[in-house]
């Protein structure tokens, strides 16, 4: 290895390429050289960016299979099976690398034939395949030598190696013609398997010759004559002889550029028309990889191009460009939209920018307004090109026009839609509707593009305000072409019969349907307000009655849709017009076959019915229990019966509240949910929601103070009168007046206005205690207001009291009842004086009285106040 001449030092720029589920990848671009370290020799490519970052590290191996394609690229395979390739700038680059990479496989093949002597490589190198020489009379032999050579690598490399030194296929392709003169079908069978041979040899070599301007006619002659199939005959000559074909619609000056769009012409029919019943992986791969290259340096030539670029859109506004000129450059344009779905995304997004800047939607506006429909099935691909790439530009330039005060793309894609015969294009312009007025792929277009592009993602935010965009484009789309889109559903509202619609009738009717389905869920308030005023909800349920299946399909999927979306908007709409009558005649009409448009009615009726929705099913009962009853193959009806008569027994006996043993009340605003479960708190009892609705202003005023004298002021609805839980002073208060002393409370008896009965034994009054000094008082203010942050935690609802009727009061103290039926207490703030009222129970002159109420619960079940 050691006497292998590493290649010179010189700068080789190339690109670095990694095969991915049929799609090159490509790695960056630097700078290639080959070393020799360790007696073993390897390829090594830095980034031109980042130096010290290395692209590519690889072993030359004997066994990868390098490959040399056109004068630039070398491809082979690494040991981990993975396809690489390195593009070079310039062929001399490709040249030296691959003079090393030859030089270094013969020295591995020289020291392997050292070590083992039975080495095929070196017994092929020392007796080399050669073939017959090219004449009718030899073609027998020469197909058997080829057939022997063809079933061991060793002599398929062989095989190749020598056809190209030879020129072998240059040789051959005058035998065509001579042996169609003698009318020998044999010779011509035997000509054909010569061929097929060679270029099965997955030799890259000579694939890219056998597409040259000298020999691919004499190469496909050959393959018209299959022996599989003796009596016919292709015409493939006759196919790529036709000059008319390639189309200048501008002049291109490189005749490189020209020569590579020939060949990658007729490589693309090799593989598509010729070859396609024979061809192998491997063949494949190469065929793939030689168009990819060849598309990829055609494309980056044309977009780098400023003058070719602005005389090619300028044919289509040109007034003074005949028509068929214009008609190509469209065709042109798809062609390349097309080539542009192969490559990486910065190549791909810098075309498309490319042409953007020189027009490119101008042209597809040409292009879908075009009364050929070549010329429009062209304008709708280039069309779906950019949406899949980024539909953000395309909203921009329609937010544009309508700023402008121009026609949109949008109408104009309606306006097509309405009119177009061809159902592809017209299943196209309905998505391409959809995406273009989707307000959730704004958000997404430009996370796409920060993926496959940062760079380009920055300029396009540099130049586009994207807030509100959608808004706006949506708003004016219902403002002014809303109508015209769905007019044909308008219009059957005239029509009795729909049974004689024709295909591109009902295939309209179910992209109307589709789309209207889509603005349902995805616009909202605004969709609501249109299908309210234009009644289209009713125009829907109106092509159930047609005979078309798959257009009652999808007028069910709309309601199926509405109802889906538990919105009470579609709901009123759907029962005020009574659109569940045409949805049944379709249950009745398909049962009990069991088929895709029964089983999406039945799925229907078992979402309403699991959903539990009270005004449809009360609707759907009440309207048409008769043909409910009457569908018996099937259990969802007649449980959507049964769902009724639960909801009217529960809403029966909801507003009158029945008493329970605890005293809880049963209100009708509950939810009643699996079989009449309660879910959530339970409502507040008349006597607590009056006690609520009181400010504690309103009982200051009233008078209400602890240890006061004043009388209380009954509650508007009868329940007793109400005593705050706890009487604190104010703050400010005590700062200006000092620190008080806690009173005692007396044992008074405790009375009710509504009762004459002494308090239930389970209050108790406190015991006096002595007053305690500023520093204790002020201790036990900090852990009342502890005590409030406990309470508050434990209590299940913010809003949640005892009940005013379930309370006890005295003048000195207040313990209260926990209500019967389970409410956590909390305490009711109520900040008063507490000064010396003169009260019969009150404290001794000049001090204050704090009452403190203490939570017991009653687990008595009795009634308030019951003994």
């Amino acid at each position: 290895m050691a006497l292998v001449t590493p290649p010179s030092n010189e700068r080789k720029r190339v690109k670095v390429y990694e095969l991915k589920s049929n799609d090159w990848y490509d790695r960056g671009t630097g700078f290639c050289t080959g070393i020799i370290h360790n007696d073993e020799a390897r390829i090594f490519v830095e980034s031109e960016d980042e130096p010290i970052r290395v692209l590519l590290e690889t072993r030359v191996a004997k066994e990868n299979g390098y490959q040399k394609q056109q004068d630039t690229l070398i491809v082979w395979t690494e040991r981990n099976t993975v396809d690489m390739a390195l593009s070079f700038q310039e062929s001399d680059g490709c040249g030296a690398i691959w003079d090393f990479i030859t030089e270094v496989q013969q020295r591995m093949s020289g020291l392997t034939g050292q070590d083992d002597g039975l080495s095929d490589d070196v017994i092929d190198s020392l007796h080399p395949i050669i073939l017959p020489p090219p004449e009718l009379g030899n073609l027998q032999d020469i197909e058997n030598v080829m057939r022997g050579a063809n079933s061991t690598p060793a002599g398929r490399d062989a095989l190749a190696k020598y056809a190209v030194e030879a020129d072998y296929i240059t040789k051959l392709v005058p035998l065509v013609e001579i042996a169609e003169d003698l009318e020998s079908l044999s010779d011509l069978h035997r000509l054909c398997n010569i061929m097929k041979t060679l270029i099965l040899l997955n030799d890259t070599s000579i694939i890219e010759f056998v597409v040259t301007d000298d020999v691919i006619l004499g190469v496909v002659g050959a393959l018209e004559y299959d022996p599989d199939f003796p009596s016919h005959k292709a015409n493939h000559r006759q196919y790529l002889s036709d000059e008319s074909r390639f189309k200048e619609v501008v002049k291109i000056d490189d005749p490189n550029i020209k020569k590579k769009i020939h060949n990658t012409y007729r490589l693309q029919y090799l593989k598509d028309v010729v070859l396609a019943r024979i061809l192998d992986d491997p063949t494949f791969s190469v065929l793939n990889s030689l168009i990819f290259f060849n598309q990829v340096d055609i494309v980056s030539h044309l977009q780098a191009n400023a003058n070719f670029l602005k005389e090619l859109f300028g044919i289509v506004n040109s007034p003074t460009a005949d028509t068929p000129r214009k008609r190509d450059s469209v065709l042109f344009i798809q062609q390349c939209c097309a080539v542009a779905k192969g490559l990486q995304a910065a190549a791909r997004s810098q075309l498309y920018q490319n042409f953007i800047n020189g027009g490119l939607f101008q042209v597809v506006t040409f292009a879908l307004r075009h009364p050929d429909p070549a010329v429009r099935v062209a304008g709708t691909d280039i069309l779906v090109s950019l949406i899949d790439h980024d539909a953000l530009m395309l909203r921009t330039q329609i937010f544009k026009s309508i700023s402008e005060k121009s026609k949109p793309l949008t109408d104009t894609l309606i306006d097509l839609l309405l009119v177009e015969v061809d159902l592809g294009v017209k299943s196209q312009l309905a998505d391409a509707i959809k995406v273009l007025l989707d307000p959730i792929q704004n958000g997404q277009a430009v996370e796409n593009l920060s993926r496959t592009n940062s760079e380009f993602l920055a300029k396009m935010r540099q130049n586009i305000q994207t807030t509100g965009q959608s808004d706006s484009i949506i708003q004016n789309f219902y403002d002014e072409s809303a109508k015209k889109l769905f007019s044909p559903l308008k219009e059957l509202e005239g029509r009795k019969d729909l049974t004689d619609l024709s295909v591109q009738e009902v295939s309209l009717y179910v992209h109307l349907v589709e789309v209207l389905s889509f603005f349902v869920r995805s616009h909202s308030f605004r969709s609501k307000f249109f299908v309210m005023s234009e009644g289209l909800a009713s125009r829907v349920a109106q092509l159930m009655s047609s005979s078309e299946k798959y257009l009652k399909l999808s007028a069910l999927k709309y309601f199926r849709i509405c109802i889906g979306l538990h919105d009470d908007f579609h709901t009123q709409q759907i029962i005020q017009n009574k659109l569940f009558g045409p949805i049944l005649d379709l249950v009745y009409e398909t049962m009990p076959r069991d088929n895709l448009l029964n089983s999406a009615c039945l799925e229907l009726f078992e979402f309403i019915r699991r959903e539990s929705n009270p005004p449809v099913v009360n609707h759907l009962v009440e309207n048409y229990r008769d043909r409910l009853s009457g569908i018996t193959y099937v259990d969802v009806f007649h449980s959507i019966i049964i769902k009724y008569e639960e909801l009217k027994r529960v809403s029966s006996e909801s507003p009158a509240s029945t008493s329970k043993g605890n005293g809880a009340t049963v209100s009708p605003h509950r939810a009643v949910v699996n079989g009449g479960r309660f879910q959530g708190l339970k409502d507040l009892e008349p006597d607590e929601e009056s006690y609520f609705n009181g400010s504690d202003d309103e009982d200051d005023e009233a008078g209400i103070e602890v240890g006061g004298a004043s009388p209380l002021k009954p509650v508007a609805n009868g329940a007793s009168p109400v005593r705050p839980l706890v009487s604190y002073t104010d703050d400010d208060e005590e700062e200006v007046e000092g620190m008080d002393v806690l009173s005692t409370t007396t044992n008074a008896p405790v009375t009710n206005q509504n009762q004459q009965h002494p308090a239930p034994a389970s209050e108790h009054i406190l015991p006096s205690q002595p007053a305690p000094s500023p520093d204790r008082l002020s201790e036990k203010r900090r852990r009342d207001e502890d005590d409030d942050d406990e309470l508050g935690k434990l209590s299940s609802h913010p809003k949640r009291r005892t009940s005013a009727s379930s309370q006890g009061s005295t003048s000195g103290g207040a313990v209260q009842q926990q209500p019967a039926h389970g409410h956590m207490l909390r305490r009711k703030k109520s900040i008063s004086s507490g000064k010396d009222g003169g009260g019969k129970d009150g404290p001794e002159k000049g001090g204050k009285k704090i009452a403190i109420s203490m939570p017991v619960k009653i687990g008595s079940g009795k009634e308030d106040g019951a003994e």
